[in-house]
């Protein structure tokens, strides 16, 4: 071995230790991995962040992970430039990246050139947001402008003792994972750097591999769970067992949306009865936050829709939710997307139409028998419609829910909606999954084209 040959081993060998370089050995198939720059220096010490590529079920993914114990993870020139250069392979090679986040921010003396670094990481993961799907993890500080640039990840997963924050919190639970996720920030939060990177893995592999590749299939076993309302075990009777990921659980809190597969290929899930409560301004965030992300890669939606409306109780939540319902329902109609809309419960007024109705472009609406679909609730549409009767009643209240049950039954039931052609088909419960699988069969092929415009401008 000649001096350079034995340089470059003692090189490689006193950084291949590192916890930056551990943390993707829990990505990458095997924990293989090959570096990109890795003698890169900057400051008169090696860069602090590591660059590579491997694979993740088979396919190849790029990933960056920051090395804190150099200078603190410090961002400089030659630590964005090589955060860009992945960036770079990703969109020449329609594969997926991973950000693991783990910096205490620029270097102090970095001036205008740490804003321009930041710059051109931000510029580059939107550049490639919706072509290829980026994972952000937080294992550690992810602080000021580094925070912009994790957050326009597709999904971000923290460890609960990690930090995410543009300026230092002085509130002791600002900058926290359980804050993060009750904001809707982060995805998923995890017990530790591992577990988050491995589930960061998880979602690489439910994942199309870009906005142009067809979603993943993979070897699966049939539901084990029965049909129940409840969000979870409604989603759990359809989806293959095992293959469920719940996303943003505590943000939006009344709505369930998750990844998983039906017969092996990987679809999005959102229900709106996680809880009884009424839609709010966050769960109208994140169900399009979620559909949105969904349609960028072509990953069919289903939904299950059982909610009396939306939240507003105040004249600001009144107004606020306008524009809200309005954002959600963009995102359902603009998505192209195969989407499947099933009613299970109550789906009242603006919830039917946003999320199920003709005007969602929903591919096919199912709904189960005891379905009830009407443009107000039936105890509102007695007092409009049926008044006169609740003269002279003995017991008002219970003559107003005798009137409403008619009202359900015999103006507002599934079979009725069915009649006037507002849905498509009314089925039982057992036979949710077995039509879900064949309407996503024969719904595969679908292909749409748009009026020509630069992009919509829904009400964000």
């Amino acid at each position: 071995m000649n001096s350079q040959s034995a340089k470059l081993a003692e090189l490689r060998k006193a950084n291949e230790n590192s916890v930056a370089r551990k943390r993707l050995t829990y990505l990458f198939d095997d924990g293989v991995f090959t570096e990109i720059g890795s003698l890169t220096r900057e400051k008169d010490d090696i860069s602090g962040v590591v660059t590579a590529y491997g694979f993740v079920e088979g396919n190849p993914v790029y990933a960056f992970s920051q090395d804190k114990d150099i200078k603190g993870g410090a961002v400089g020139t030659v630590h964005s430039a090589k955060i860009a250069k992945v960036y770079k392979l990703a969109a020449k090679t329609g594969a997926p990246v991973v950000g693991i986040h783990d910096s205490n921010g620029a270097f102090i003396d970095g001036g205008v050139e740490a804003l321009t670094a930041y710059g051109e990481m931000l510029k580059w993961t939107s550049n490639i947001s919706g072509v290829v799907p980026q994972i952000s993890v937080i294992a550690g500080t992810c602080a000021g402008s580094a925070a912009m640039v994790a957050c326009s990840a597709d999904f971000v997963v923290m460890s609960k003792d990690a930090e995410l924050f543009v300026t230092p919190p002085f509130d002791k639970e600002a900058g926290t994972a359980e804050s993060a996720a009750k904001s809707g920030t982060a995805s998923l939060v995890c017990d530790d750097d591992k577990s988050a990177v491995e589930e960061a893995r998880k979602l690489v592999s439910l994942l199309p591999a870009n906005n142009l590749s067809a979603v993943p299939m993979f070897e699966f076993d049939e539901p084990t769970s029965a049909y129940s309302k409840e969000a979870e075990k409604a989603v759990a009777s359809i989806a293959d067992a095992g293959s469920i990921i719940e996303l943003s659980k505590d943000f939006g809190t009344a709505s369930y949306t998750a990844l998983g597969s039906v017969q092996g290929a990987t679809v999005g899930f959102v229900a709106t009865n996680k809880t009884d409560a009424r839609l709010t301004a966050d769960d109208c965030s994140k169900l399009a936050r979620f559909v949105r992300t969904c349609d960028a890669y072509s990953i069919p939606v289903v939904t299950l829709i059982d909610s009396e409306g939306f939240e507003c109780t105040s004249a600001a939540e009144i107004a606020g939710s306008v524009r809200n319902m309005a954002m959600l329902s963009s995102a359902y109609a603009e998505a192209t997307t195969v989407k499947v809309s099933v009613i299970t419960g109550k789906a009242y007024g603006p919830v039917f139409v946003a999320l199920s109705g003709r005007s969602s472009n929903s591919d096919m609406i199912l709904a189960l028998p005891d379905a009830v679909i009407t443009p107000m609730a039936p105890e509102t549409a007695v007092e409009f419609l049926s008044h006169d009767k609740l003269k002279g009643a003995a017991d008002v209240n219970a003559k107003r829910k005798e009137l409403a049950d008619e009202y359900a039954e015999n103006e507002a039931s599934a079979i009725i909606a069915a009649e006037k052609n507002a849905i498509d088909e009314v089925i039982e419960a057992a036979e949710l999954r077995t039509t879900i699988v064949s309407a996503l069969d024969v719904l595969s092929g679908k292909r749409v084209t748009r009026l020509s415009k630069k992009h919509s401008n829904m009400p964000l």
